[in-house]
């Protein structure tokens, strides 16, 4: 009965005209029409059958034209949305009947809308009351009227994306079990849009290992290969889509086949369509993370790898889009939305290593490429054709050369040898950037040739098309270690020469790839530029007029990084001259919720650590502004907690980055830092924020706390009581940087409170044990554990030497790499005082301690005197004969350190 009501439903005329003339003005251009249309649309909501008028206009007015019929199927899709549950059940039974007889509306517009308001309904749940709409939806795929068979896949399709997981479910019982061979049967349909609409369809299932797939799943792979060289492009697309999916989840059936399927993707890595070829790069890309990747690879390479490196050609519409055309541009203002989002990424402590030149930092948690001229971000501002030549980046770039390594090169040589010397120069720039991406992976066969390409590709860094220019910088870049390690007369003079000349390019492409491999260079070349520094910092701060919005982020970066790269050598008189008054600029136009001071405080902070005392002049406004930054942060925080409809949550960057400069003045200023901790509320501060649950917080605020305390302890000593508890809390290896900086402090305010440590040591000793013994610890956090332990164990040794047995293996083995400095001096003195205390303790590992001693390069005197003593007490102890035993297991070098070092 309640059907036949709902079928009854006729419109009045009067109604009928107001609402096709609202939707008449809704489509108008000005503003204020449509705000009006909105306010009345809004009002209509309250008359029960408004919606009944739109689903008429939709599905039957046939006098009006599609674009007004489908617009107020989309107004009624968004009531749908909101208020589906409001509805008089009358109302949602005549939207439904209409919806399924209109599936097939000869316009595909309209029944594309209809398409989509079936799906919503669906959507809001109502999958389980709409009972008979999966059977209608099934039926009409076997319609003769090809109109229904479509609209009724299009809507279907909707349906799988959106509700994939309910289709699965019992409460519904399991539709995908008549479905899915259902969609199978249409797979070889004499219309590539059904085609096309039954692959979408089973697609949706793959990931998830849907059982009835899984059941299916050799028809399902027949019905695929027979599509393999369908006619239609969006068929094509559908066909690889499944096939990478199927590499993750069903390799074990693909195997068979796969010379085939290989050879099939290398057709379509090259297809006519660009969205193809799209697709078939990113089969590449995950084969490369199954185990066969190589064994099935490696006969295909020579096919391979010229279809890579031709498909990193450039294509016309590509140039047109990257504005490859536009030569001049750095007069052009950035738009707003081109402005990549920046992460800060917080501050860790580290140790320096033995065998190289920067801090480790191999633990960074944010994995992200530093690449910024091909960043992902980069790219998806791009149309879907730029994105193939660059997706086939990361395949030649992490796929081949890392898993072919020297292998490729036979295959990849000759090739780069044709294109990287061509006249044409969208073939010219392909390869270099193919050899760019290789340079990773391939780096040992690239040595002998890198002599003659490095000087060549110095060249190139003067072409006249901007995006060589642009390529050539970051594939150098990618060479830089190399080129640090020669002559710098040959090889880095010259590239350090031309770089710096790309950084005042005109064109702003040019510009942001040379000052990312310029940065890529200070991290490589370190102290190596100390000579160079004046002509460096004229060209860098030259730029900082030069430079639109985008790129002076980037010349922040690069700044912070000759900083760190060049330290205390940055500080002299001409240097800061030239190098402050800009910075400062830039600092007082900035306001405080401005979000381009993550980059500039992230620059000052190393600014002011290499500087030293040389920062002084600089140091108030900027301390009193970091501090206020973090005041205003947790003000606007408490207030949202306590209003949160009143009050926005603040952005804790702005805390963070504060927190991290002024650290750096800390670690810079040292003692300096005296005068301005005492007339702030820094450490009232500091104690809020190391409380807060953002892990990032925590993270700078104990970084932040260990420079305090060594630069001015004696306004850190009144609050350790409420400090210590809460580094003890957070000696959480789940998070490794918060953890890392929190052990660090400890150590750095035991070595200040000396003896006084003594209350402290059991809130903190256990968590450092099991961390220093856990297998999954990270380096980082492993060497400072050790020297924390170590510098307990040196202020209170009767509290520490007890558990000495304990991690005294782990601890020589995390500390033999670490280069000689002050805390290992005293994490050093520390064991040794815990031998003293607890012999025993060693006793068993005694060939560890030999080792980690013989690590030392050049210890203090007294230090190397009671080295000296734990040795010859020890051989006394155990006797000659004993002691010669022992010392025959030692490798040889060891042995003849502690002979020519110690005497024994």
């Amino acid at each position: 009965m309640r059907e036949n009501m709902a079928l009854a439903w006729q419109p009045q005329e009067e109604g009928l005209l107001q609402i096709l003339t609202l939707l008449k003005e809704s489509q108008s251009p000005d503003t204020a029409t449509q705000r009006a249309v909105q306010q009345k649309l809004e009002e209509l909501n309250k008359f029960p059958d408004f919606n009944n008028y739109l689903i008429f206009v939709l599905t039957k007015l046939k006098s009006e034209d599609e674009p007004t019929r489908s617009l107020s199927g989309l107004i009624l899709k968004n009531n749908v949305k909101a208020h589906f549950h409001k509805f008089p059940p009358q109302v949602a039974e005549f939207i439904k009947s209409e919806c399924l007889s209109s599936v097939g509306d000869p316009s595909p517009l309209i029944s594309a809308t209809v398409g989509i308001l079936i799906t919503t309904i669906a959507y809001k749940g109502e999958l389980t009351n709409w009972t008979e709409l999966l059977p209608a939806l099934c039926q009409m795929l076997d319609s003769e009227d090809y109109n229904v068979c479509e609209g009724a896949f299009g809507a279907l399709q909707k349906i799988c994306e959106d509700s994939a997981e309910v289709l699965d479910s019992e409460g519904l019982d399991r539709p995908l079990n008549v479905l899915i061979p259902k969609f199978l049967q249409f797979f070889r349909h004499s219309s590539p849009k059904i085609r096309s609409h039954a692959i979408a369809c089973v697609n949706q299932f793959i990931i998830s290992r849907t059982q009835v797939l899984m059941m299916h799943i050799d028809q399902f792979l027949e019905n695929l290969f027979h599509l393999a060289s369908d006619e239609d492009p969006e068929v094509r697309k559908n066909v690889c889509r499944a096939l990478v999916m199927l590499l993750e989840v069903r390799m074990d059936r693909l195997i068979p086949h796969m010379h085939s399927i290989i050879e099939y993707m290398l057709m379509r890595s090259q297809d006519s369509d660009d969205g193809v070829a799209l697709e078939g790069c990113e089969f590449w890309l995950s084969l490369a993370e199954q185990p066969i990747c190589k064994d099935a690879l490696a006969p295909h390479l020579p096919r391979l790898i010229p279809v890579l490196v031709r498909g990193m050609k450039y294509s016309e519409i590509d140039i047109i889009l990257l504005k490859g055309d536009v030569e001049e541009d750095e007069m052009i203002p950035d738009r707003e939305e081109d402005i990549k989002p920046r992460f800060h990424k917080s501050k860790t402590h580290s140790q320096k290593h033995m065998d190289d030149n920067v801090e480790e930092d191999g633990d960074s948690e944010d994995g992200l490429d530093d690449d910024n001229s091909l960043s992902d971000w980069n790219l998806s501002e791009k149309h879907v054709f730029c994105l193939i030549s660059m997706n086939i980046t990361p395949v030649l770039q992490d796929v081949l050369a890392n898993v072919f390594h020297e292998e490729l090169l036979p295959v990849l040589l000759p090739i780069l040898k044709e294109t990287l010397f061509h006249q044409d120069w969208e073939i010219k720039e392909s390869g270099i950037l193919a050899l760019g991406a290789i340079a990773e992976g391939c780096m040992n066969g690239m040595v002998p040739h890198l002599s003659e390409l490095v000087p060549y590709l110095i060249t190139c860094l003067n072409d006249k098309k901007a995006l060589v220019r642009s390529i050539t910088c970051w594939t150098l870049s990618r060479y830089s270690h190399w080129v640090v390690g020669q002559p710098h007369d040959m090889y880095l003079k010259p590239l350090m020469t031309e770089l710096l000349k790309r950084i005042l390019d005109p064109n702003k492409k040019v510009q942001e790839a040379a000052c990312s491999a310029f940065a890529t260079l200070e991290e490589e070349a370190c102290t190596e530029l100390v000579p160079y520094l004046g002509f460096i910092l004229e060209t860098l701060v030259f730029a900082f007029n030069k430079y639109q919005h985008k790129n002076l982020l980037i010349l922040y970066d690069a700044i912070g990084t000759l900083a760190d790269s060049v330290g205390h050598h940055l500080n002299k008189q001409e240097y800061i001259n030239l190098l402050m008054p800009p910075l400062i600029q830039k600092w007082n136009i900035l306001k405080d919720d401005d979000k381009d001071l993550f980059p500039l405080l992230e620059c000052l902070s190393s600014v002011a650590t290499a500087l030293q005392a040389g920062f002084l002049p600089y140091c108030e406004p900027v301390f009193k502004r970091c501090v206020s930054l973090v005041e205003q942060t947790l003000n606007q925080n408490m207030a949202n907690a306590a209003h949160p409809d009143q009050f926005e949550a603040p952005d804790k960057d702005f805390m963070i980055v504060a927190l991290d400069l002024l650290s750096g003045l800390a670690e810079g200023l040292n003692g300096h830092m005296e005068q301005l901790v005492l007339s702030s509320n820094i450490m009232q501060l500091l104690f809020q924020c190391m409380q807060d649950p953002i892990p990032e917080v925590r993270q700078s605020s104990f970084a932040l706390l260990g420079d305090l305390s060594k630069a001015c302890f004696q306004h850190v000593n009144p609050c350790i009581s409420d400090f210590v508890p809460i580094l003890g809390q957070n000696l959480n290896p789940e998070f490794i940087s918060v953890c890392n900086n929190a052990t660090w402090a400890i150590g750095e305010i035991s070595v200040k409170l000396g003896s006084d440590m003594k209350p402290y040591v059991p809130m903190v000793l256990n968590q450092l044990v099991v961390i220093i013994n856990k297998p999954t610890t990270p380096k980082t956090l492993l060497e400072n554990t050790a020297i924390t332990i170590g510098r307990l164990g040196y202020v209170c040794p009767e509290e520490v030497a007890p558990m000495l047995q304990q991690f005294i293996r782990p601890w020589c083995a995390s500390l033999r790499n670490i280069r000689d400095n002050e805390e290992k001096d005293s994490a050093f003195r520390g064991i040794c005082s815990m031998i003293g205390v607890n012999p025993g303790g060693v006793v068993q590992d005694f060939i560890f301690f030999c080792d980690a001693v013989a690590s030392w390069v050049n210890p203090k005197a007294d230090l190397k005197q009671m080295f000296y003593e734990i040795f010859h007490g020890f051989k006394n102890q155990v006797g000659e004969a004993n002691w010669k035993r022992f010392s025959e297991q030692l490798p040889a070098p060891l042995k003849e350190r502690l002979l020519a070092n110690y005497g024994v």
